[in-house]
C-alpha cells in the first residue's frame, strides 16, 4: 500500500505539472475535500459493519487514553531533541512538535504568538509529517503492529490518515485511531500556546 501511495502522488504531481491547466488549480482543495469524505464515508460504514470492534474498545476502558498521551509526548520530545540540535529553545521546539501534524492551524498560532518564521517552520514540519505518515503507516503495521500504526500521523489519524489506518489495520484500530485525533487535535490550541511561555 505505501507504493500505491507513492504512485498516487507522483502521478498527481506529474498530472499537475504536465497536464491539468493552472485555472482549474483553483478547485483542487474542493476536490480534495469531496475525495476525503467519500474516503471516511467508507471507513465508517467498514467500523458500523464491524460491531465487535466497539466490545473490544469498551473492554480498553481509560488505556485507549495511552495512545494519544504517548503520541503527544513522542511526538513533542522528539521535536525538542532534534530542535535543541539545530539552535531552537524547549519552548519553540516543544511547540513545533505540539502542532501532531495539524500544519494549518500550529502554523498561524506560532506566527501570530511567536513568529513567522517559527512558524513557516510549524507548518513545514507538520505538513511533512502527515506525508512521511501516509507512506509509513502500512509499513508500521505490518512490521510492528497495529496500534502503533496509529502514531505517524497524530491528529491527522481522525481524517486524513484514517483511511490508511483503517486499510492497513482494521475497524477495531481504526476507532481507537478516530479518538487519538480527536483528543490530539482538541489540546494543539492549549498546547502550543502553553509550550511557548516556557522559559527555556
Amino acid at each position: 500500500m505505501s507504493w500505491a501511495i507513492f504512485v498516487s502522488v507522483a502521478l498527481g504531481i506529474a498530472a499537475g505539472v504536465l497536464i491539468i491547466p493552472e485555472s482549474f488549480s483553483a478547485y483542487s482543495g474542493t476536490f480534495i475535500e469531496i475525495g476525503l469524505w467519500f474516503l471516511l464515508f467508507w471507513v465508517g460504514v467498514d467500523i458500523g459493519r464491524s460491531r465487535d470492534s466497539f466490545v473490544k474498545l469498551r473492554q480498553y476502558g481509560w488505556r485507549v487514553l495511552l495512545v494519544p498521551l504517548g503520541v503527544a509526548v513522542g511526538s513533542i520530545a522528539g521535536t525538542v531533541a532534534v530542535g535543541l540540535m539545530l539552535g531552537y529553545n524547549v519552548a519553540e521546539a516543544g511547540a513545533v512538535g505540539a502542532g501532531f501534524g495539524w500544519y494549518s492551524l500550529s502554523g498561524v498560532l506560532i506566527s501570530e504568538l511567536h513568529s513567522i518564521r517559527l512558524g513557516t517552520v510549524a507548518f513545514i514540519t507538520n505538513v511533512v509529517r502527515e506525508l512521511i505518515a501516509f507512506v509509513v503507516i502500512p509499513l508500521v503495521a505490518v512490521r510492528i503492529g497495529h496500534i502503533e500504526a496509529i502514531t505517524p500521523g497524530g491528529s491527522t489519524s481522525m481524517d486524513t490518515t484514517l483511511p490508511v489506518i483503517s486499510r492497513s489495520t482494521g475497524p477495531e484500530t481504526a476507532i481507537i485511531a478516530f479518538l487519538n485525533g480527536v483528543l490530539l487535535t482538541a489540546v494543539v490550541p492549549i498546547l502550543v500556546p502553553l509550550l511557548l511561555k516556557i522559559p527555556f
